[in-house]
């Protein structure tokens, strides 16, 4: 699955989830840190559908995949950037704020970021490298 982008004028074509994707602004970073260690329903959608979380706090290249559901065949797999099977707690995002903004503001893969909302994961996979 491939996705056309726009970053920095230069068109990207790229598989979700295999390439860098674009970094989120600071706005956006801001905005799904704060609602990942907060907020209970906005933590529920992001498990249940990453896309739409990432949509929701302005994050263009989800706003643009979420947009292309709707012109889906239908039985058609649906778009995602990525899966979370289980959501680290409110205190180890928020313990670990500067390490994911840090990541989130530079180009990460998004198959990477996957594991790091596991609970125990956030911190030493970002350290990983």
């Amino acid at each position: 699955m491939q996705l056309v982008t726009s970053h920095g004028g230069t068109q990207v074509r790229r598989a979700y989830g295999k390439a860098p994707s674009p970094p989120l602004s600071s706005r956006v970073a801001d905005a799904l840190l704060d609602l990942l260690g907060s907020d209970n329903e906005f933590r529920r959608l992001f498990k249940k559908d990453p896309t739409a979380a990432l949509a929701k706090v302005g994050y263009a290249p989800a706003q643009q995949m979420l947009a292309s559901r709707t012109h889906q065949k239908p039985g058609a797999p649906e778009q995602e950037f990525f899966k979370v099977r289980r959501l680290a707690p409110k205190a180890e995002i928020n313990a670990s704020r500067a390490i994911l903004k840090g990541y989130f503001e530079s180009p990460f893969t998004f198959q990477r970021c996957a594991d790091c909302f596991e609970p125990g994961n956030v911190a030493p996979t970002l350290r990983r490298g």
